[in-house]
């Protein structure tokens, strides 16, 4: 038989663990009234607002408290202010993540980019112009080569890899090799005329940085006239590229990481138009993933490290 004084205690404690819980909740808002949500430079600073403000202001109002965008700089930047603890959540590129955590930022990847086909990688690729000569990398020996920062994976890493795959190494088979720092300027350095070949990110032929970049009437040649898509010609393409990571602070609160990853996973539904605004609505609701997905993202930025000291 079940004594009075046990039942009661028995509902206290349940009184006590559905006060907790709300408690709790509420203990990581007072530590962190702000959350700062950072975005590596695959386009320009307008350009990155207008494609992230809306979902910003989503997880401000998921979380319920305040969320602030950091464009950085460089990709250097966004793992530095994780290694600070200045910034909270990431949208990396699998190499700086893979760098982040090579080099001791403690950062869990809690989702991956999903392609519109279902998919998780895209390529790195070579553009040439379409008037060009230049059918083959080994037709640009000693012309100048554009790559993108050396923390990108498409616009870095991956190009130097796949070189090396052709028995090229980069700073001895090209005249010059210009780090560009986007994604952006590696398109527009080909378009002027200031590099002959550069590397960038292609998820299939309608959707890449080139199609965004001429979408937006981002690319003019010398003259000043708008070029079009067939106006570039691909002469390479990488292997598979897995996807890229958001990525949070290991040490966040368990119920504020719970949060943030429900926001994420939840957004395709909650607020459509804010989600589809990060891809041109070419990309498929975010999948979960974990660090270990990243692990040979980490040997390839490791091997390309070692290819570049022994060309220094």
């Amino acid at each position: 038989m079940i004594q009075r004084r046990t039942l009661l205690a028995g509902v206290a404690a349940g009184a006590v663990g559905a006060l907790a819980a709300p408690a709790r909740a509420q203990s990581w808002k007072a530590q962190y009234p702000e959350l700062v949500y950072a975005v590596v430079p695959a386009e320009n600073a307008s350009g990155v607002t207008e494609r992230y403000g809306a979902f910003v202001a989503y997880l401000g109002r998921e979380l319920g408290t305040k969320v602030t965008l950091r464009i950085a700089n460089d990709y250097a930047a966004v793992i530095e202010g994780q290694r600070s603890g200045n910034i909270h959540v990431g949208s990396y590129g699998p190499a700086s993540f893979a760098r982040a955590r090579l080099t001791g930022v403690k950062t869990d990847a809690f989702v991956i980019d999903v392609n519109g086909d279902g998919t998780k990688g895209y390529n790195s690729v070579f553009y040439v112009l379409a008037k060009s000569p230049y059918r083959t990398i080994e037709d640009l020996k000693g012309r100048n080569l554009g790559l993108v920062d050396p923390n990108s994976t498409s616009g870095y890493n991956m190009p130097l890899f796949a070189l090396n795959k052709q028995g090229i190494t980069a700073a001895t088979f090209f005249g010059k090799v210009q780090v560009t720092g986007s994604h952006e300027n590696a398109v527009i350095a080909l378009a002027q005329g200031t590099v002959d070949v550069c590397a960038n990110w292609w998820n299939a032929d309608d959707d890449s940085n080139l199609t965004r970049m001429l979408a937006k009437g981002m690319v003019k040649g010398p003259d000043g006239k708008a070029l079009k898509k067939e106006d570039f010609r691909i002469i390479l393409k990488s292997d598979l590229i897995i996807n890229s990571p958001n990525a949070m602070l290991s040490d966040l609160p368990a119920e504020l990481k719970a949060a943030i990853r429900k926001a994420f996973l939840e957004a395709p539904v909650k607020d459509k138009a804010a989600f589809d605004r990060l891809s041109d609505g070419k990309g498929r609701p975010w999948e979960p993933v974990d660090n270990a997905a990243y692990d040979d993202t980490i040997k390839l930025i490791q091997f390309v490290d070692a290819l570049r000291k022994r060309s220094a």
